[in-house]
Parts: C-alpha cells; sequence; structure tokens
C-alpha cells in the first residue's frame, strides 16, 4: 500500500493513509514523499471525505473507517482495482507469477528494461536497492511490469489480485500449495492460474517453468503461444554451463538450442538462475539487447530480505531471507552452501506465515532444513489463533530433523534462541535467518550479542 500511496503522490494526487505499527521501509517511504499517515484507525481520519479510499486486503468489516465508508457510502475500491483502472491502462501488462520467485524474477525484469532505457512503470513486492530502495517506478515507457500475487484482494473482493491486472505476457514461475488461511489445496490454487492464464489475448505470451507438471495443467487449454524456461535442453528457454566463481554466478541463455547470450550476475543459487532466466526470456522477446541484459544482470543486487547480509561480528555472518515455505527454504539454503562453501550454516526459521504455522508441512519441513549444519527454530506466530491439532509443532519438527542427522532445537521465544545462537555460533560460522517477517528483530539481537561477545575477549 505505501509504494501504491508513492504512485498516487507522483501522478498529483493528494494522498493520506492510516495503519498502525508503521515501520521502515513503508515509514520511511511515506515520509520521504511527504504523504501524512495516521497511526490507528478512526473516522476522523476520513474528514473532509476523500475522493476514493483505497483499501488493504488486511482490513475486515469492524474497522471503524470501513464502517463509516459504508455508512456515507463513500467511494471505494481495492488496491488491485485502483492499478487496473489508474495505472495498467496503455501499457503492455507484463505480470510475474508462481509460489516462488516472484519479486526476485519482477525486479531482475524492471532493472534489464531499466538498463535498456526503456523507462518502465513497475510494481514489486520487496524493496528493490537497484532503483534507491524504492518498490515501484513511473518511467512513463510502454510496459507495466507487475508481481501477480494470488492472495486474495479485499474483504469485498475475495478473488485474487493478479486478476486485476490484464497480463499481455506472463511469466509463471512455480505453482505449489501455499496460504493455507484462504485456499483450501492445491487445487483451488491452480483454478485462480487458469483463469489468470484464460486473461492472456492471443498475442500475447506466457512463459512457464518447463519442469512443474502443475503449471503444464493449468496452462493447457491456453489461447496464445506458450514457452518454457529451465535448465534441460527440452525447454525453450535454457540455462546451462552454470558455475559460481569470485562472488558471482555466471551461466549461459540458449533459446532452442542456440544461444542467445552469456550472463554473470553476483547472486547465488539455482533459484536465481532460473529467475534470471525468465526475466532475460521475455526482455529478449521484447526486443532489449543483449548487452543491456548483461549489464543490467551483471549490476544487479538482490531484493532486501533476499539472502541479504545484515552484518558480521566476532567472525559470525548474519544473512537474511524471506524464505517461508519448504521449497524455498531449501533453495535458500543449496544457495547459501554455493556461496559460502567453508561456512557452518546455522538455518533459523520462524513459522510465521498462514501455511508454515499450520501442520502442513510438518513432513517435508524438515528434509529441507537438513541442508543446514545445524537449525533452531522459533516459536509459531499468533499460535494462540490456532489449536493444537491445526498448529504446526515446532518440537516435532527439530526431532525429525535431528533423526535426518543434523542437531537441531525448538525455543518458546526468540529472546531464548538468540541466546543459544550467541553461545553456540563460533568464529567462522554464519546464521541464515528465513522468516517472511522481522522474526522478532532476531538479526539485529543477534548482532549486538556477537559484538558483545567480541568485546569481552578483547
Amino acid at each position: 500500500m505505501a509504494p501504491v500511496a508513492g504512485m498516487l503522490k507522483e501522478r498529483g494526487f493528494h494522498v493520506t493513509g492510516s495503519d498502525v505499527n508503521v515501520y521502515p521501509p513503508a515509514s520511511t517511504l511515506l515520509d520521504s514523499l511527504k504523504i501524512p499517515w495516521n497511526e490507528g484507525f478512526c473516522e476522523e481520519n476520513l474528514k473532509p471525505a476523500p475522493d476514493l479510499c483505497v483499501v488493504g486486503n488486511i482490513i475486515a468489516r469492524g474497522n471503524p473507517e470501513i464502517e463509516y465508508i459504508l455508512d456515507e457510502k463513500l467511494p471505494y475500491c481495492s488496491m488491485p482495482q485502483l492499478l487496473e483502472e489508474y495505472f495498467i491502462p496503455r501499457h503492455t501488462s507484463i505480470v510475474v507469477a508462481g509460489t516462488h520467485g516472484k519479486t526476485t524474477t519482477t525486479t531482475m525484469l524492471a532493472w534489464i528494461f531499466h538498463v535498456a532505457g526503456r523507462r518502465p512503470d513497475f510494481l514489486i513486492g520487496g524493496v528493490a536497492p537497484n532503483f534507491g530502495e524504492r518498490s515501484y517506478g513511473l518511467g512513463g515507457g510502454q510496459e507495466f511490469i507487475i508481481e501477480g500475487d494470488e492472495y486474495e484482494t479485499a474483504f469485498f473482493d475475495r478473488g485474487p489480485k493478479f486478476l486485476h491486472y490484464h497480463p499481455d505476457e506472463l511469466i509463471l514461475t512455480s505453482l505449489e500449495f501455499d496460504h493455507a488461511d484462504i485456499y483450501p489445496d492445491l487445487a483451488a490454487i491452480a483454478l485462480q492460474f487458469r483463469r489468470l492464464v484464460n486473461l492472456v489475448p492471443r498475442r500475447g505470451k506466457i512463459l512457464m517453468l518447463g519442469d512443474s507438471a502443475e503449471l503444464k495443467e493449468v496452462t493447457a487449454k491456453a489461447f496464445c503461444p506458450v514457452e518454457t524456461f529451465g535448465l534441460s535442453a527440452d525447454c525453450d528457454w535454457c540455462a546451462g554451463d552454470i558455475q559460481w566463481q569470485d562472488a558471482t554466478t555466471e551461466f549461459r541463455v540458449a533459446y532452442r538450442g542456440k544461444e542467445v547470450t552469456h550472463v554473470r550476475t553476483p547472486v547465488a543459487g539455482k533459484h536465481n538462475v532460473l529467475d534470471a532466466l525468465a526475466a532475460i526470456a521475455i526482455a529478449y522477446g521484447r526486443g532489449v539487447e543483449c548487452e543491456a541484459i548483461e549489464q543490467a544482470m551483471a549490476t544487479f543486487v538482490s531484493v532486501r530480505k533476499r539472502m541479504e547480509i545484515k552484518g558480521e561480528a566476532d567472525g559470525v555472518l548474519v544473512v537474511e531471507d524471506f524464505a517461508h515455505h519448504p521449497t524455498a527454504i531449501r533453495m535458500t539454503l543449496e544457495a547459501t552452501r554455493t556461496r559460502w562453501p567453508k561456512r557452518k550454516i546455522w538455518a533459523a526459521v520462524e513459522p510465521r506465515s498462514n501455511t508454515m504455522r499450520r501442520k502442513i508441512f510438518e513432513h517435508v519441513l524438515p528434509e529441507a532444513l537438513a541442508l543446514a549444519d545445524a537449525v533452531v527454530i522459533g516459536p509459531v506466530n499468533r499460535a494462540q489463533l490456532l489449536g493444537e491439532s491445526e498448529r504446526m509443532s515446532p518440537q516435532a519438527i527439530a526431532e525429525s530433523t535431528t533423526k535426518l542427522g543434523k542437531p537441531a532445537m525448538a525455543f518458546d521465544s526468540t529472546p531464548e534462541l538468540a541466546d543459544y545462537l550467541a553461545m553456540q555460533a563460533k568464529p567462522g560460522d554464519m546464521v541464515m535467518i528465513m522468516s517472511n517477517g522481522s522474526f522478532d528483530g532476531l538479526s539485529g539481537k543477534l548482532l549486538e550479542k556477537f559484538k558483545s561477545r567480541e568485546r569481552v575477549v578483547r
């Protein structure tokens, strides 16, 4: 919502807002744009009456401002509806959707178009250092590049956000079960992806991960051309000769057997190669020169909380990642092993997302976590909102991971977990913190503890 407020401000609208517990980067973005916002919700925040109220998808009936909007019949819409009406028209809409990799792929694609001088409009679900720590841009070019989220739109529109984005070209990065709070199973999510596919015009294009049986099913009845990308030679777009050296991943890109470009980029891991490959394929297909693609990938900086180095103290490196699904955790730990092969890896996981908080992945999560050398698991976020039969058991995860040969412990609080790591992590180790939230400020707590330990030793 904060980036969209920024987009409206840059378009000349007067924008205000309401929220609770606003923190960086949202708060700093709003302040830098001189957008006033209110801490908390009340009727007075809507006086004088705005011309339009934009409602975030976390807002529910009972919120005093929503009740006032409905009572007074003030005009309102959802954030995706706003984009649909005010920003996407008169652009070529390029939508990036999928369970994993949306944010990175969208950011890579926007950066390629920017470096190529195409002045894209874009909106991503993360903070992009390449764009001055912003999540959006209004370059005024032909393309609008947007991350397509399958999560619900608003309390009055339970359909996924991405159905409002009218894709001319669509990237599908993956399809797995997630968002257990609103989808009962994978089939329910797949149905929404089929609806998204059905919106792409005949003149458009779909690019999908080639080894996904689920994506093959949802694109089977597409009315537009469908191309595949992946690491195998039978994909239309293939990444090969992948090497990690000198803090850079290097790989070749081929289209239907013919080499297109040779890329070097300062990100690690197979998942980042796939994200880059998808972005390159769409950009090349839209006429971006290889020189611009190569320059963009060489200067790409990962989105915040994607293997983001938070600091090092007393020889212990602390890194954060957004991973909160067994597949994402596995890919992150594989990439971590590639980037820091000589360090002992501590995996610190917070069961915070609406899916991770539940038992759904208890049987597969230990196998992913066992890619680390040692594991610590925090308490289930908002545990009181789930019954014991439904709630994930950190202790059970720890026991299963230990049985796989990797020591794991579960903790009842973040401070206890931080104290344990402060005692156990040694110089030369690293802590990979994985959560879709702040993990109660764990990275800062650890760095301070390691610094204190360093001072004591000295």
